[in-house]
């Protein structure tokens, strides 16, 4: 869960310490030194957690808190060096979403910024990954593996194989390969499918020359023979008016 953090602190050496466990997070973070740039800052890019100092110059912790809560409803995490029982009363009153005492420990301080996060960002959605057999796709990361093992595929490649996975065992005809890969593969044509999908095979076949993942597949009509000069192509019996072109190679992801 990576966010944007706004951190408004006066003490330099606290405010890096903070900012680089941000950053050791995955987080992004800025830094500003007084309350008014801590305003103008939330303005002008709305912070997804607010890490405020309760003694900041110019407009305390307490002055920037009430704003941000009035103006933009942004969450706030409150550091003191005060331990008053009042000013903790005073800041979870105001509506900050936690409040910590100095000194305070870096563990600490990172597990309260997941709790506020995890109970203000939206749930991330989960990436709609593609399983078949022994290959996984995930569309949303563009990343495939078989068995496991990680594969490399081309923009092209991957839309083929993001298609056939989405559909397994649909029988996929060249033309409609094609279309998944416009916008895609700059060099796609109908004749380059056919070299995707021998490409397909070498990585993720245990031997490309049979394939069992990706295997070529009869169209009905005329089971089992193949296309001339090319041993991985079945020959089809096309329709009245139909090209060959709609219906080679016809290949699916079993």
């Amino acid at each position: 869960m990576c966010a944007y953090i706004l951190v408004a602190e006066d003490d330099g050496m606290q405010a890096e310490l903070i900012r680089r466990l941000l950053v050791r997070e995955g987080h992004t973070a800025t830094v500003v030194s007084d309350g008014r740039a801590a305003l103008d800052e939330a303005r002008n890019r709305r912070p997804d957690l607010v890490i405020l100092d309760v003694m900041l110059p110019g407009l305390d912790g307490f002055g920037v808190c009430r704003v941000l809560r009035r103006d933009a409803d942004i969450p706030v995490l409150m550091l003191t060096a005060r331990s008053a029982e009042d000013d903790l009363l005073l800041g979870l009153d105001l509506g900050a979403d936690d409040y910590m005492t100095k000194p305070y420990m870096p563990r600490e301080l990172l597990a309260r910024i997941r709790i506020v996060l995890r109970r203000t960002l939206p749930p991330v959605e989960e990436s709609p990954v593609l399983r078949v057999g022994g290959v996984t796709v995930d569309p949303v990361r563009h990343e495939a593996t078989c068995d496991g093992a990680a594969v490399g595929c081309t923009p092209g490649e991957f839309a083929i194989l993001s298609a056939m996975a989405a559909e397994p065992e649909r029988v996929f005809s060249r033309r409609q390969l094609l279309e998944h890969t416009r916008g895609h593969d700059r060099a796609s044509t109908e004749r380059a499918i056919d070299m995707h999908i021998v490409n397909l095979r070498k990585k993720i076949e245990a031997d490309p020359r049979t394939p069992d993942l990706l295997p070529p597949s009869p169209m009905p009509g005329d089971p089992g023979t193949r296309g001339p000069g090319d041993p991985d192509v079945p020959s089809v019996t096309a329709a009245p008016g139909t090209a060959l072109a709609d219906l080679w190679p016809a290949a699916r992801l079993r």
